[in-house]
C-alpha cells in the first residue's frame, strides 16, 4: 500500500519492498508471483494523468535502483523505444500493468490506482513449457468479452516496445515514452 501516485511519497518504501520481492522470486521462482503496489489515490486521474505518474513513480525506482548500485538485468534492454525493453529492478526484469478507476479498458480497471509488477523470468518459463500462446489467447479472448474488442496495445515480446502497453492507454506511433534509465551508458 502507498499514499499518493503523484507523490514520490513512498517510492523508497515501495522500491524496498520490490527489492525484496525479487530475493523472494529468485529463492522460490514459481509461476505467476506478481508484486502490486496498491495506491491509495487519486481516484479521478484520466488516463493521460495515470500514466504520466506512473511513469513518475517508475523512474523514481529505477533511479533508485541506479543509485544503490543494482544491475540492470541482462534479459532486457534500458531503451524504452526497443522492441526488448523491460524495467529492472534489483537485477531483475519487469514488465508491470497499471491500473485505475477510469482506464478505458475494463480489463485495466481498478477501484484505486495500482501497479502490478510481473517478472519476465515468468513469461519466459511459460513459452519454455509451450504454454505462453494459450495464456496470450486467454488475455485476449476475456478482454474480447469485457470491453468487446481486442485490446489494440497488445503485442507479443520483441514485436514492439512493451512500455508501450503498460498504462493500458491506447497510444499512436509518436507516442515517447518518459522513461530514461540513467545508467544507460553502462547498461549494456
Amino acid at each position: 500500500m502507498a499514499r499518493s501516485i503523484t507523490s514520490a511519497w513512498d517510492d523508497l518504501a515501495i522500491h524496498h519492498a520490490l527489492m525484496g520481492f525479487v530475493g523472494e522470486v529468485q529463492q522460490d521462482p514459481r509461476l505467476f508471483q506478481s508484486f502490486a503496489v496498491i495506491f491509495e489515490g487519486p481516484h479521478t486521474l484520466d488516463e493521460e494523468q495515470f500514466e504520466k505518474h506512473m511513469w513518475h513513480r517508475l523512474q523514481s525506482m529505477s533511479d533508485k535502483d541506479r543509485w544503490l548500485g543494482q544491475p540492470y538485468s541482462r534479459q532486457a534492454n534500458p531503451d524504452p523505444s526497443d522492441p526488448h525493453f523491460a524495467l529492472s529492478y534489483a537485477g531483475e526484469a519487469f514488465f508491470v500493468v497499471g491500473l485505475h478507476p477510469h482506464a478505458s479498458r475494463q480489463a485495466r480497471r481498478f477501484a484505486t490506482p495500482t501497479l502490478i509488477f510481473n517478472t519476465r523470468a515468468q513469461f519466459d518459463q511459460l513459452r519454455a513449457e509451450g504454454r505462453y500462446e494459450k495464456m496470450h489467447s486467454t488475455i485476449i479472448e476475456r478482454d474480447l468479452k469485457l470491453s468487446g474488442s481486442i485490446n489494440p496495445m497488445l503485442a507479443r515480446h520483441g514485436e514492439t516496445s512493451e512500455a508501450r502497453q503498460y498504462s493500458g492507454r491506447a497510444v499512436d506511433e509518436n507516442w515517447e515514452c518518459a522513461f530514461r534509465y540513467t545508467g544507460l551508458h553502462d547498461a549494456t
